[in-house]
C-alpha cells in the first residue's frame, strides 16, 4: 500500500518525533518544513501522514514565515524625551484663585493683589531661573493685562507675548525670561 503525498500534506517522521508539511516533492526526496522552520529532504518510506496536523498548507506556511520575520525584527530603542521641551510655568491672576473671599475689596485692591502676585511670581521665575511664565488673566476689560504689560516692559531681560491661542485663548500672556543677558 503506496501512499500518495502531495504538497501542503502535514507529515511525521518515522524515526525522529519530528513533524512538518511537504514543501516540494521531486523523483529522489520530499522536502518537508518543521514548525520551527527547518527544511528537510526525506524519503517516502521514511514518512507517514500525520492526521493531527493537516492543515492548510498556505495558511500555516504564511504564519510560519511571519514568525520568522518577526524573530528578525530589530528592537527599537526607546525613545528618550527632548530635553529642553520645559512646560512654561503658569500663574493664574483670577481674583478668585488669589483669595478665599473678595467681599470687601474695591476693584482698585484687587487688581493691586493681582500685579503683586504678578510681580512676585515673575521674581520667583527670575530668581529660580524659569525660562517662560505664563500669567492668565482673562479677556475682560483689558486693565489687567495693560498693567501687566507695563510691568513687564520694566524688565531689560524678558521679553512678553500672547501666549498660546489653543491652550488658552486670549486671556494670557507668555513671558520669556533671557536666561544669560549681556
Amino acid at each position: 500500500m503506496r501512499t500518495q503525498f502531495k504538497i501542503g500534506q502535514s507529515v511525521t517522521l518515522l524515526d525522529d518525533d519530528l513533524s512538518g508539511i511537504i514543501t516540494q516533492i521531486s523523483a529522489e526526496a520530499i522536502s518537508i518544513i518543521t514548525s520551527d522552520g527547518f527544511e528537510f529532504d526525506v524519503n517516502a518510506h521514511e514518512i507517514v501522514p500525520d492526521k493531527t496536523l493537516d492543515l492548510d498548507f498556505d495558511q500555516n506556511l504564511d504564519s510560519l514565515i511571519k514568525e520568522k520575520e518577526s524573530s528578525y525584527k530589530k528592537r527599537k530603542k526607546p525613545v528618550a524625551k527632548a530635553k529642553g521641551v520645559v512646560p512654561p510655568m503658569e500663574v493664574d491672576l483670577h481674583i478668585h484663585q488669589l483669595t478665599k473671599s473678595e467681599r470687601g475689596m474695591t476693584a482698585h485692591d484687587k487688581l493691586n493683589l493681582q500685579i503683586d502676585t504678578a510681580r512676585r511670581k515673575l521674581e520667583f521665575a527670575i530668581n529660580k531661573r524659569i525660562q517662560r511664565v505664563v500669567f492668565i488673566h482673562g479677556v475682560g476689560e483689558g486693565v489687567l493685562k495693560a498693567e501687566l504689560e507695563y510691568l513687564f516692559s520694566r524688565y531689560d531681560t524678558i521679553k512678553f507675548y500672547d501666549a498660546n491661542y489653543q491652550r488658552y485663548g486670549l486671556g494670557a500672556t507668555e513671558v520669556y525670561i533671557y536666561q544669560n543677558p549681556e
